[in-house]
């Protein structure tokens, strides 16, 4: 049976192998590998990761790629699963916004790592891979007509990592169809992980890398796989979709998606980013202090509801206040900004900080848009008897609205990424090893 999506992708990847890219997809390449970097080591302090370092130590094995923050080195499917837990249990990293997917966070931990095992992958090479996995992962999740069941950041993120392994791996037609296929068969992440703010919502994410290199090592050695795993009768578009549109990938090799992708300037959920883009505009025109604010609205569509409108409370959790609209914006009202440092015991028990999340609210609009994270409206009503409001229709981070090279640089740094990695990030293409990124 075949597959016109993956016919599509199979062909997609052979011309990202042999034909030049644009220079603005290697520029936008190269940002996001380094923030993607930074963000993964600063997850090393995440709640969990300990743990999780534990478990996977204790079973042994090769040591083939390293764990970033000072892991130590572990088998390739288990390194990549501790990295991109890493990377997404921070809420830190980027994600595209049209297709609601964490592009980066299965891709970057399972190629960085492979060009570790496998030796001689050069800088360009790793561009290559992350640019074409990041056109697959978006595009599948552009695709989507119907609201999230399933946790589509981690899976269309494990799908795209599988094409870049497939491009670095030098895999042919048949061995990636079967690749495809095989990770298809790992696919599970679900929403109710987001619903309940559990660790296992960033271990979906590592889930995806883990299951995209034993999809690839699987299918190198001649295992085959289903052949139609996206667009089959029980593929992924009709099971975990439900309603999907493949004609985004018509686009590929045309648009390329790492260009779309969106920062994250705050390490929140990126839905939560819109009422806090909102509220800074508002402190910056108004003068507004916390102590001026007698309560708030966010006026939101149906999706940025469902991921960030729940109440705050005395016994959240890291990751529940991380997809709090009301706590964040409390924080971003009393600070002026939202950082890691507002995600501790402490931070999440102070009284003044809950007072005020429990006067902000999160409402509904009208907004048809089953994917939509914005626009978003932003009102307070502040003591003097006023009532202030913005509108915000493209959120900071975005690539309408991009974060400057200093505001990206300075999120670097804030993460504890050293500068050397940061420069040699930007050289990339004259690397002859990529590998030499986990070194710095």
């Amino acid at each position: 049976m075949r597959d016109p999506v993956l016919d599509k992708i199979v062909a997609h990847l052979a011309r990202v192998a042999r034909e030049p890219l644009p220079a603005a997809a290697c520029a936008a390449a190269k940002l996001f590998i380094a923030d993607s970097l930074a963000v993964g080591l600063a997850g090393a302090a995440a709640p969990w990761r300990a743990e999780l370092l534990d478990m996977v130590v204790s079973s042994g094995g090769a040591p083939e790629a390293a764990v970033w923050g000072g892991g130590g080195r572990l088998p390739l499917a288990q390194a990549a699963m501790v990295n991109g837990y890493q990377m997404h249990a921070l809420e830190f990293d980027c994600v595209h916004e049209g297709a609601v997917v964490h592009a980066m966070s299965a891709v970057l931990p399972s190629l960085l790592g492979w060009a570790e095992r496998a030796g001689g992958v050069s800088g360009e090479q790793l561009i290559r891979g992350v640019v074409a996995a990041i056109d697959v992962a978006a595009t599948l999740g552009l695709c989507s007509r119907a609201p999230m069941r399933f946790f589509r950041p981690a899976n269309c993120s494990g799908f795209g990592a599988v094409a870049g392994l497939a491009l670095l791996g030098g895999l042919d037609a048949t061995q990636t169809r079967n690749a495809f296929g095989i990770y298809y068969g790992q696919c599970a992440g679900t929403m109710q992980t987001h619903v309940e703010a559990t660790p296992q919502l960033a271990m979906q994410m590592g889930f995806a890398a883990r299951a995209a290199v034993t999809a690839i090592d699987l299918a190198r050695r001649g295992m085959p796989g289903p052949h139609a795993a996206i667009s089959g009768p029980f593929g992924y578009f009709a099971l975990f979709d439900g309603e999907a549109d493949p004609a985004p990938f018509d686009a590929l090799g045309r648009v390329w998606r790492v260009c779309e992708l969106s920062h994250k300037p705050f390490p929140s959920g990126r839905a939560t980013h819109g009422g806090l883009d909102g509220l800074q505009r508002l402190i910056a025109e108004h003068g507004v202090s916390a102590d001026r604010v007698n309560a708030g609205r966010f006026h939101v569509p149906p999706l940025t509801q469902r991921l960030v409108g729940r109440p705050p409370h005395t016994d959240m959790s890291i990751a529940y206040a991380r997809l709090c609209l009301p706590y964040v914006g409390a924080v971003c009202l009393r600070r002026g900004t939202v950082g890691l440092g507002d995600f501790t015991p402490d931070a999440l028990t102070d009284a003044t900080t809950l007072a005020l999340a429990s006067r902000l609210t999160v409402a509904l609009d009208a907004n048809p848009d089953p994917n939509a994270m914005h626009p978003i409206r932003v009102e307070l009503d502040l003591t003097d008897g006023h009532t202030i409001g913005c509108d915000v229709t493209e959120v900071l981070g975005s690539p309408a609205r991009p974060l400057s090279t200093e505001q990206a640089r300075a999120k670097f740094a804030a993460c504890g990424a050293p500068d050397a990695l940061w420069d040699q990030v930007m050289h990339l293409e004259s690397l002859d090893d990529a590998a030499r990124l986990t070194h710095s």
